[in-house]
């Protein structure tokens, strides 16, 4: 699983705006999402390669057999076709960028 964390010594303060041109820039459309405390969403793949981006709130991401915690200013790849679950972990809602990558 393709983890990555925010550096604000090279990225600058961890913002929205800051973290939606960081995306931007790698060819993401970003959408933002607000994710109550207990949501889930069981297992499932996209037909296009995603990431999702964390701004505040902690999300549990399984993937291939590996799980992993994402809190403020980390990111996953989800490439296109892969199974892998989420869930808002803990009592805070989980606010996010989730961006799509268009096919050429």
């Amino acid at each position: 699983m393709q983890i990555e964390h925010w550096h604000a010594d090279r990225d600058g303060p961890l913002n929205e705006l800051a973290l939606r041109h960081k995306l931007e820039r790698r060819g993401y459309r970003i959408t933002r999402a607000v994710y109550s405390p207990g949501m889930f969403f069981p297992a499932h793949a996209h037909a296009e390669d995603k990431i999702d981006a964390v701004l505040s709130g902690r999300f549990r991401v399984t993937m291939q057999g590996q799980e992993s915690v994402l809190e403020a200013g980390d990111l996953v790849v989800v490439p296109k076709h892969v199974m892998h679950t989420a869930e808002v972990v803990g009592e805070e809602p989980v606010v996010g960028l989730d961006g799509v990558r268009d096919e050429p």
